[in-house]
């Protein structure tokens, strides 16, 4: 299956990429297009093979130790997504080549990530595996964060960039935790198999499809998380014909799409599929009424529409799933059609404004004619793929299509579903009166005649639609393999049913759209003087001002800047979870720990003792020092003592490794506290440093404690004992080396690091102490002149530098805290 390989060749084109712009300009597109071209001709190549109810499947080892493998798998619906992925995309990437300049700034990036974004949109609608999906779905969200904020010299592309991935990608962690459910409570991550043997018995199912739904909401800007789309509109106008009408905003489509036909009849499914479905159609649909900018009309309509086909999506019937296969083409052809007209206009223009066009239609009447057509569609007005995928709809509601649907759940979406629909012939009709139409009190603009390079684009996906329109036995095998998951009354995608109810519900809509369109200046008076709600926007807003805040002031209070504190934290935490959990257990006598007649011994060897009583009275030294180099030395101390230890338990070379350790700590130590009070801040007697050495204590005692029962606990044969055996094999007789560097090669790799990293701070130090020196020396020679310049009398610059210098090297070493500068703890 060469379907992994596509989807790795849409990276490898993302990186050569930005070389390919700087020899040829906005052509690279051309070549970022051929990888898609690729998918989508395979695609079609196997769907007489899917047709046929064979499965395309491939399996690529992902962590073959863990047996994690990525799997693929082509059906029904992830065919149409493909065509709408890489057919639709291959045509925006070539509208690319002719929209952007060839000086266009970051234009390498913009084509790269244009690229990543497909492949991993790709990824999303054929992985079979939940993890990979949720992989490829992050994958789209951050490349979708690039290129809304491709102008990134503009605070609101940047601000619109951040708050469509926290959305995104937030809700994206709640979808994560869903999937990890769901697949714990299935017993298995491959979404074949889950859906067909859904765990329909676990309690924690409604848990994690609310969780998944989420995320699929988020994706998809379902209300109240719709804002996030318009406001990405500031993206350049392909970016936002290919990710929010032909490809991203479809991911969260997808995925409710794909999992219905196993948990639509799981509760509370339906509820939140309906319930989010049919209130973003609405709001989609009123506040697209309102827009003056073309590009914003459409994209709120993309925010109706999107409710449209997550209401179809999610219902769970036979003709719901025809209906959503046909909406999902209809919409992806018509939307991105319009959006590439309004890049076309706003080029040629200079504006997109409805009050600042007039009389285009006679200017560039091609392109009136694709807009006609592909908003024809939007409409739902035959004999466009609009109106066909419509009329399912509207079928899939009335009686006789209603399958497991509860027929009052059923009229009341069918009446949502006619209002909205209304509201889209309304907002059609304006955004063609508003680019085309001729106005008497607007004047008419420099429009250049774009070139056919520049037309193409629109016209072929215009006529795409007006061509599976016309011909919708070519979509309706597809779907019909599609909805085959469903049981339900035969129906097919076709022009003409008859004289049939949803036929005189579509012409009600229409009549109503028409009236409704006439009447927009009462529209839009109405819309005025309706109390305003309060904006989802807004909400977000304050919700992100709200974490700020509680961040900031937790932060303040938490970091303050002093290691002293973090340490305490740290061991505070631990006291207060896993050690009261040890102290209730040893309490309540679960933990079965050693008892003095099993054998326990306080030392091996007597010189452990004396070890011991050392690092003790090291330690109690330690906290009662007051100065900074003495209780260096004493921590210190406690370390080689550790090594003694290690040394009279038979680890040479463990104790050697806690020497060099401890040695280059202390050298490190010693540079740091060159440069703080020779005294610690807090007095010998204070209460914190008694809370701080009862702190200590107590984390002492419950990590001495934890390992002495851990010990005791063991049942099996330590691992270590199948090193010897392991060490000849691999041609070792030094145990300890082979396990430094050849069963834990990695561990020894990062201790290595570490060491590296400290050494580099050391040597930065010393540097930084010498470019010191360096740098005060023409200032002695400074100071030197001004004194022989200064008047008889007068005190010299010099002299006055060496007493400030010295009264302040006084006072640090006199041993007063209170000359320590407050923050000089935190250093």
């Amino acid at each position: 299956m060469l379907l992994p390989y596509l989807i790795v060749s849409h990276a490898v084109v993302a990186v050569l990429v930005p070389w390919l712009v700087r020899a040829i300009g906005a052509r690279a597109f051309l070549v970022a297009s051929l990888p898609l071209a690729a998918s989508a001709v395979w695609a079609l190549t196997q769907s007489s093979d899917l047709l046929a109810g064979n499965e395309v499947t491939a399996s690529v080892a992902w962590i073959p130790a863990l047996g994690i493998t990525l799997d693929f798998r082509l059906d029904a619906l992830a065919l149409t997504m493909v065509l709408l992925v890489s057919g639709v995309g291959t045509v925006i990437f070539c509208y690319g080549a002719a929209y952007f300049p060839a000086r266009e700034r970051a234009l390498g990036r913009l084509v790269a990530s244009m690229a990543v974004f497909a492949g991993a949109m790709l990824g999303v609608v054929t992985t079979d595996n939940l993890f990979a999906l949720y992989v490829f779905w992050e994958l789209t969200s951050v490349s979708s964060f690039l290129l809304i904020a491709h102008n990134d010299r503009k605070e609101h592309a940047r601000r619109s960039a951040i708050q469509a991935l926290i959305v995104t990608a937030g809700f994206g962690l709640l979808m994560l935790i869903g999937f990890v459910l769901l697949g714990h409570i299935g017993g298995t991550y491959r979404i074949s198999a889950l859906l067909a043997a859904p765990p329909v018995d676990s309690p924690w199912l409604p848990v994690a499809l609310v969780l998944v739904l989420a995320g699929a909401f988020a994706k998809s800007a379902q209300a109240p998380l719709h804002f996030w789309l318009p406001a990405a509109m500031v993206a350049p106008t392909p970016v936002s014909a290919y990710l929010h009408a032909a490809a991203m905003v479809k991911g969260g489509v997808y995925l409710v799409a794909r999992l219905a036909p196993g948990f639509a009849d799981v509760d509370p499914w339906r509820a939140l599929v309906l319930t989010a479905g049919l209130a973003t159609m609405v709001i989609g649909g009123w506040r697209a009424l309102r827009q003056d900018d073309l590009k914003l009309l459409l994209a709120y309509g993309t925010v109706s529409q999107l409710g449209f086909l997550t209401l179809l999506a999610g219902t769970g019937t036979h003709v719901a799933a025809l209906a959503t296969e046909g909406v999902l083409l209809a919409h992806g052809l018509f939307k991105s059609t319009l959006f590439l007209v309004v890049g076309i206009i706003d080029h040629k223009a200079g504006t997109r404004s409805i009050s600042g066009l007039s009389g285009l239609w006679r200017r560039t009447p091609v392109l009136a004619l694709a807009s006609l057509a592909a908003a024809a569609s939007m409409a739902g007005l035959p004999p466009l793929l609009g109106f066909v995928a419509k009329e399912a709809a509207l079928a899939a509601y009335l009686p006789g299509h209603l399958g497991s649907l509860p027929r009052s759940a059923a009229t009341l979406v069918l009446i949502g579903v006619v209002v909205a629909s209304i509201l889209t012939f309304a907002y059609s009709a304006r955004f063609l009166w508003g680019a085309f139409a001729d106005k008497e009190t607007v004047a008419e603009r420099r429009f250049p005649a774009p070139s056919a390079a520049f037309l193409a684009a629109p016209v072929v996906l215009s006529a795409a639609g007006l061509l599976l329109g016309v011909l919708p036995f070519l979509v309706d095998p597809i779907a019909q393999r599609y909805a085959d998951a469903y049981t339900g009354a035969s129906y097919h995608l076709e022009l003409w049913h008859g004289l049939t109810p949803a036929l005189g519900v579509s012409t009600l809509i229409v009549a109503a759209g028409v009236v409704m369109f006439i009447q927009r200046d009462r529209v839009a008076r109405a819309q005025k003087a309706l109390p305003r709600w309060p904006e989802a926007e807004a909400v977000y807003n304050l919700a992100i001002h709200g974490i700020f805040t509680v961040g900031l002031r937790v932060t303040r209070r938490a970091q303050s800047g002093s290691l002293p504190v973090y340490l305490g934290i740290i061991l505070a935490t631990m006291l207060a979870l896993p050690g009261v959990r040890l102290l209730m257990a040893i309490i309540g006598q679960e933990v079965d720990y050693p008892q003095p007649s099993e054998g326990l011994r306080l030392w091996d060897n007597p010189l452990e003792l004396v070890v011991a009583l050392i690092l003790i009275v090291t330690a109690v030294a330690t906290v009662r020092e007051h100065r900074r180099f003495p209780a260096l030395i004493l921590i210190s101390a406690m370390g080689f003592g550790i090594a003694g230890l290690f040394v009279l338990h038979g680890a040479p070379d463990l104790a050697l490794t806690v020497v060099l350790v401890e040695t280059l700590a202390t050298i490190i130590l010693v540079f740091v506290l060159r440069r703080l009070p020779a005294v610690f801040p807090t007095r010998p007697d204070g209460w914190g440093k008694r809370l701080t050495a009862l702190l200590c204590a107590a984390a002492g005692t419950f990590v001495a404690v934890s390992l002495w029962l851990m010990t005791h606990a063991r049942t099996d044969a330590p691992v270590s004992r199948g090193f010897a055996e392991r060490a000849e094999e691999a041609g070792g007789q030094n145990l300890v080396n082979m396990i430094l560097a050849d069963f834990r090669a990695l561990d020894t790799f990062g201790e290595i690091v570490v060491l590296v990293t400290a050494a580099i701070a050391v040597a930065s130090l010393v540097l930084l102490n010498r470019r010191d020196r360096v740098v005060e020396a023409p200032d002695a020679d400074l100071d030197t002149t001004e004194e022989e310049a200064a008047p008889p009398g007068a005190p010299a610059a010099g002299a006055a530098t060496a007493s400030s210098t010295t009264q302040e090297a006084s006072a640090a070493g006199s041993g007063s805290a209170d000359t320590a500068p407050p923050d000089q703890e935190s250093r």
